[in-house]
């Protein structure tokens, strides 16, 4: 068993960092970020070099392995965050830990998933640490691009830039881990354009699989403006309802962990005394629902421009090259309806949401804008 075992679609990636990993302490690379676009397998990549790194085998040993993949390993900390961004505390906190010397393995490995997430602010006490990094630390930071970490910070690290795997790579890989059958492997690589967990998703949640459906058709049915708005409150009931599915269980869990942790027995009231430990637990719930909703609805962007582009092969006669096959009626019809240049321009729109939302412009109306733009 090697630590590069899932690196599905990444050998030149996988080539550079054993290399690293195999490197002197004197020669090493201190500060490494990791890109690529949502589903190509950053964090998985960076926990993969860290187990290399921490054994001192390129490969990694068995024992190391299972201490990454368990996240229990003492010379690895890992700095996560599920809700919209960084706090400036917790990074603060984190940097402090990267000058503490390794204890068993040959390096102390400092993870950052969703490094973009930090803000100026925040990137600026991580850039301190990243200044002047002990010898015997490696930071591995992850985000989609380069661009959107500050300059500063990419002027003091070694880009790695990760590709998608291919459709059938992601397949092959629904197979083995999930075993599940070669039809059901292909169509969720194919629906997720090779984001793999998203594919893995879709190959077990037949209510995610229909959620999707529900938006596309929902998308193809608008012919006027009222169609479009009503369109993006359905749309937004169906991020929705997809972030509960996926929070509301956790989040029941936790909430009953801690009240046993408190002594307090279900279904009993909690003494005012330690009600400020649940309130705190609930607000982190709640950041990381409104994160959870913000990735769905993003997602729901992703797989609009899918439709779109599948609308403008078709208008190019390139039938072929459709991601949404089980629709290929519905894009026909809709390609008669309208020409490439303002299907592209849909498409742009469609961008454009995203980038406002992100900037925290309200979702409903910076996905009413993007779907009137899509009336035919």
């Amino acid at each position: 068993m090697s630590a590069w075992d899932d690196m599905t679609g990444q050998a030149g990636a996988v080539d550079v960092l054993r290399s690293a990993a195999s490197a002197s302490s004197s020669s090493m690379t201190h500060a490494w970020l990791i890109t690529g676009p949502p589903g190509s397998g950053r964090s998985n990549i960076a926990y993969a070099f860290a187990a290399a790194l921490l054994s001192g085998d390129p490969d990694g040993d068995q024992q190391t392995i299972a201490q990454v993949e368990s996240r229990t390993h003492p010379d690895l900390s890992i700095l996560r965050t599920e809700n919209v961004s960084y706090k400036i505390e917790e990074v603060r906190a984190f940097a402090t830990t990267s000058y503490y010397s390794p204890s068993v393995g040959r390096y102390r490995v400092m993870v950052i998933e969703d490094a973009d997430r930090m803000t100026e602010r925040t990137s600026n006490v991580l850039l301190k640490a990243l200044e002047e990094p002990p010898e015997r630390t490696v930071w591995v930071l992850c985000a989609p691009s380069d661009a959107d970490m500050l300059p500063t910070i990419r002027s003091r690290v070694r880009t790695l830039r990760l590709s998608l795997p291919t459709v059938d790579d992601v397949a092959a890989l629904l197979q083995v881990q999930l075993g599940v059958d070669a039809v059901t492997a292909e169509r969720a690589a194919r629906l997720a354009q090779s984001h793999i967990g998203m594919a893995k998703r879709l190959a077990t949640d037949a209510d995610a699989l229909s959620r999707r459906e529900r938006t596309l058709r929902t998308a193809l049915a608008m012919r006027t403006v009222t169609d479009a708005v009503m369109a993006a409150a359905g749309m937004l009931e169906i991020a929705g309802d997809d972030a509960k599915a996926f929070t509301a269980e956790r989040d029941e869990a936790e909430r009953e962990s801690v009240l046993r942790s408190l002594g307090v027995e279900p279904g009993k009231t909690v003494p005012p005394a330690l009600r400020s430990q649940l309130k705190a637990l609930e607000d982190d719930q709640k950041r990381r629902a409104t994160r959870s909703l913000r990735d769905g609805i993003d997602r729901i962007l992703v797989d609009l421009l899918s439709l779109y582009r599948d609308i403008t092969m078709v208008q190019l006669g390139r039938d072929a090259a459709i991601i949404n096959r089980e629709f290929t009626d519905d894009l026909r019809r809709a390609a008669e309806s309208t020409d490439p240049a303002r299907t592209l321009h849909t498409m742009d729109a469609i961008q454009l949401a995203r980038r406002r939302i992100a900037g925290n412009v309200a979702p409903a109306l910076a996905l009413e804008a993007a779907l009137v733009t899509a009336i035919r």
